[in-house]
């Protein structure tokens, strides 16, 4: 124990916890300044959006490129921790598909620019294309089990059928407002129902 009667490794582990939120927040808020403005947005517009100032992201992420991948790992960490948590948030199994859908549109719509950022360094974005498919492909394979299993939708599309689709329905999203990839999305989604 310290001096204030706290165990010093409770200290230490909440600073741990603390730290990961900060992360968390400087990744959000740099994801959504690259919504808006692009993977070359100034890092006081990213700095300005999570509160901090320019040196604590320059601390965390020495260069843009480290921070461009650290935001593309923490977007698929985020949509491969949501299918579990949707399936066992239910209504049905079906319907955690679908919301899971709509989480992997926005993950995909906002990712082209940090793919785009990414694609000059060939080895890295092949190493952030591994992680992609060994983070998700086994979530929407769960998800694609569970509704099968329960007699809700076919059982004859595979994971990697069915995330390459959604991808190629979101091809065009995030140039063109007339275009709602959600929209086709959902139409892919309910059209995997078991013929009744």
């Amino acid at each position: 124990m310290d001096d204030s009667g706290q165990n010093a490794g409770s200290a230490a582990g909440s600073k741990r916890k603390d730290a990961r939120r900060n992360q968390r927040t400087l990744l959000d808020a740099a994801a959504a300044v690259f919504v808006t403005s692009g993977v070359d947005a100034p890092v006081r517009d990213i700095a300005a959006e999570a509160g901090v100032g320019m040196g604590t992201i320059y601390r965390h992420f020495p260069t843009r490129a480290d921070l461009v991948i650290a935001v593309y790992r923490h977007q698929v960490d985020a949509c491969a921790d949501a299918g579990p948590a949707l399936l066992a948030a239910g209504p049905t199994p079906h319907a955690a598909l679908g919301r899971w859908a709509d989480h992997f549109v926005d993950f995909l719509v906002t990712k082209h620019g940090l793919a785009a950022a990414m694609q000059a360094d060939s080895a890295g974005f092949e190493t952030l294309h591994s992680y992609f498919l060994d983070r998700l492909l086994p979530v929407c394979t769960q998800l694609l089990d569970a509704a099968a299993a329960s007699g809700e939708i076919r059982t004859d599309l595979d994971a990697y059928q069915f995330m390459r689709g959604i991808g190629n329905l979101c091809i065009g999203a995030d140039s063109d407002p007339r275009y709602d990839a959600r929209r086709l999305v959902a139409l892919l989604v309910a059209g995997l129902r078991q013929p009744r």
